[in-house]
C-alpha cells in the first residue's frame, strides 16, 4: 500500500514538472514570436531609410554628417545579431532618424516636398507599429521572466536552460524621448 502511495506521489510530481516545463517552453516561444514581429517592422523601417536619406540629400547636401550617421546606424541595425545587439543598434538608429526628421524643420522646401512628406508619414506609421510590437514583446518577456522566477518552477528553470530575457526598452535614447519639446511662437 505504501508503495502505491509513493508511486502516486512521484507520478503527480512528474506530471507537475512536465506541465511547468511545457508552460515555460510556451512562454519562451511567445517571446521569440514577439521578437520576430518586431523584426518584421524593423526590416520595413530599414527599407524606408535609404529613400528618405536620398530625398533629404537633394535639399540638405551640406548636412552630410547627419545623413552618414543615419546610414551607419541603419547598417549596424541590419547587421545586429540577437535581441541584445538589435536593441542597442535600433536605439542608435532611432536617435539618428530623429535628427534626420528634424532637418525637415530647418529646410522649408524639404518639408514641403511631397516625397519627403510621404516617406515621413510611412516612417511614422512604421514607428507606431514598432512601438506596438515592442509593447507586445515586453509583455511576453515579463510573463516569461515572471514564470521562471515563481516558486517552485524557479528551482528547476535555470538548470533546464530557462534564463531571464532582456526587455526592448529605449535605453540611452530614453532621455531624448522624455524631453519635453519646446514650442516657440
Amino acid at each position: 500500500m505504501t508503495g502505491w502511495i509513493v508511486l502516486g506521489v512521484l507520478v503527480i510530481l512528474v506530471l507537475l514538472a512536465l506541465g511547468a516545463y511545457n508552460r515555460l517552453v510556451a512562454l519562451r516561444q511567445r517571446v521569440g514570436q514577439a521578437f520576430a514581429d518586431i523584426d518584421v517592422q524593423l526590416k520595413q523601417r530599414h527599407d524606408l531609410i535609404p529613400n528618405l536619406v536620398e530625398t533629404v540629400k537633394g535639399y540638405a547636401s551640406h548636412e552630410r554628417g547627419t545623413l552618414e550617421e543615419v546610414i551607419r546606424a541603419r547598417n549596424a541595425a541590419m547587421a545586429a545579431q540577437g535581441p541584445g545587439q538589435t536593441i542597442a543598434a535600433e536605439n542608435q538608429l532611432t536617435g539618428a532618424l530623429g535628427r534626420l526628421i528634424a532637418l525637415g524643420e530647418a529646410y522649408p522646401d524639404l518639408k514641403a516636398n511631397a516625397n519627403f512628406q510621404q516617406l515621413q508619414s510611412e516612417l511614422s506609421d512604421v514607428e507606431n507599429k514598432i512601438a506596438a510590437s515592442r509593447r507586445f514583446f515586453n509583455n511576453a518577456v515579463q510573463e516569461y521572466n515572471t514564470g521562471i522566477e515563481q516558486m517552485p518552477i524557479a528551482l528547476v528553470a535555470k538548470p533546464l536552460g530557462f534564463l531571464p530575457m532582456q526587455f526592448f526598452d529605449l535605453g540611452s535614447s530614453r532621455t531624448e524621448v522624455e524631453q519635453v519639446p519646446q514650442v516657440k511662437f
